[in-house]
Order: structure tokens, then C-alpha cells, then sequence
């Protein structure tokens, strides 16, 4: 019976690991010499220009975690801090929730909303039509972006086309995140660790992070040019090691 959970545990880990939005390999291959930036604030020592200041903050490295560690696991007794997000005040383009004010609160949230509208449609097309209405000219691409990639894979993986199945359930739950630093008040590189809740023939959950550069454009947050930003653990929320790793509580206004 042992042998059939681990067995049955790391097929569910098979199949959601390709939700996971970021490469590790491709935004850290030679970024760990970078230098850091603290939450909420900017980026240690100013670059020459405002983009590249934008760059230094964006590949930055993150904390780490062993995979296993999004599985869900012991929650810790101490609580994590909070961040306090606000609501929306409308619906934007793709039935995408919007109306966040210009902080970095706003721009959190608008990234959950993107992300979770993007992926409980359950179908690449829906995914498509959700960044193409939500990336700035030069970011990620309905061809790029990490949140596609993940989609297919986990589509790939359970045997299904690219419009999904009436039998496939994804629930997307932002539950922790945190605000890596900001650039102005117009560009912040912020952070959401998801709970994710999958059903095809059976349920399966994880912890999926995604970072983002998000540029407010147009009197909105949008994800912003440049490539996506160094990943950050996936971790189960409310467990020691998503404490560690710098999560925070998510509580809407």
C-alpha cells in the first residue's frame, strides 16, 4: 500500500509539474551573480538606466525548494504575515476581474485575477485570449508564455486536446504571495503561490508559483515587456518551508 501511494503520489506530481509558469533553467542559468532587491522595495544598487534597474530586479534569484515541497503537507502552527489585496471594481477584457489601484497590492492582485481567469478556463484558447488582452507590446505572447506552456503540458499529460474536456476541473486558488520590489510607481515585480485543485479522472493538489513583471499601462496593471522573471518556490501554503521562503498570507480588503 506504501509503495502504491508514493507511486500514485509522484504520477500526480508527473502530471501537475507542468503547470509550474516559469523555467527554472532558462531565468537562472547565469543569474545568481545579480544582485537582489528587498520586498516592496528596489533593487539594491541603482543601475545606470530604468530599465535595466527593471531587468536587475526582475532575474534576481528567489529562494528554492525541493519539489515534493508543493505537494500538500504538515501546516505550520505559527502564522505567515499578511497582505492585505484589494477588490476589484469591474471586468475588463477576457472576463478578466480588474479596477486595482496603482500599488503593488493592485498589481498582485491583478496578476491572480490574470492568472487564475487564464487557467481555469481549461483550454489553450482561453489562456490565448487571456494574455493577449493582458501582456504589454514585448512581454509574453499566447506562443511564450509560461502560463500556455503549463497548460499544454497538463493537457498533454491527461490525454486531452487543446479545448479541454467537459470531465477536466481546475480550480485556481491564490492563497499566499509577496511583492519582490518595485521600480517607480508604475513597475513592480510581484509574486502569487496558488493552490491549485485538479480533476480528470481523479483530484489531485499543488502549489504553483508565478512571478511576474507587471507595468501599469493604460490606467491598468498589465504583465510587462522583458522576459518573466526568476521563478519562486512552489510551496504548500501555510507549511514552515512557505513561511521561509517569504510568503505572506493573501486577505482581500
Amino acid at each position: 500500500m506504501l509503495a502504491l501511494l508514493v507511486i500514485s503520489v509522484l504520477v500526480a506530481l508527473a502530471l501537475l509539474a507542468g503547470l509550474v509558469f516559469a523555467v527554472v533553467g532558462a531565468l537562472t542559468d547565469d543569474r545568481s551573480g545579480r544582485a537582489g532587491a528587498t520586498e516592496g522595495g528596489h533593487q539594491a544598487a541603482a543601475p545606470a538606466t530604468e530599465m535595466s534597474r527593471q531587468d536587475a530586479l526582475a532575474v534576481a534569484p528567489m529562494p528554492s525548494a525541493a519539489p515534493e515541497a508543493a505537494l500538500p503537507g504538515p501546516l505550520a502552527p505559527e502564522a505567515a504575515g499578511v497582505l492585505e489585496l484589494p477588490r476589484p471594481t469591474g471586468v475588463g477584457p477576457a472576463d478578466v476581474p480588474t479596477g486595482f489601484p496603482r500599488t503593488p497590492e493592485g498589481a498582485l492582485a491583478q496578476l491572480a485575477a490574470i492568472d487564475v481567469t487564464a487557467m481555469q478556463s481549461g483550454s489553450l484558447d482561453g489562456v490565448r485570449r487571456v494574455i493577449a488582452a493582458w501582456a504589454a507590446p514585448g512581454g509574453p505572447t499566447g506562443q511564450t508564455w509560461s502560463g500556455v506552456e503549463g497548460l499544454a503540458s497538463l493537457l498533454s499529460a491527461a490525454g486531452l486536446s487543446g479545448a479541454g474536456s467537459p470531465q477536466l476541473s481546475i480550480v485556481v486558488r491564490p492563497v499566499m504571495g509577496l511583492v519582490k520590489g518595485t521600480v517607480g510607481p508604475e513597475f513592480a515585480v510581484v509574486c502569487v503561490n496558488f493552490e491549485f485543485t485538479v480533476t480528470v479522472a481523479q483530484t489531485s493538489r499543488i502549489a504553483i508559483a508565478d512571478c511576474q513583471r507587471m507595468a501599469w499601462t493604460g490606467g491598468r496593471w498589465v504583465i510587462g515587456p522583458g522576459d518573466e522573471p526568476a521563478p519562486a518556490p512552489s510551496v504548500w501554503p501555510g507549511t514552515e518551508a512557505a513561511t521561509a521562503a517569504g510568503w505572506r498570507d493573501l486577505r482581500y480588503a
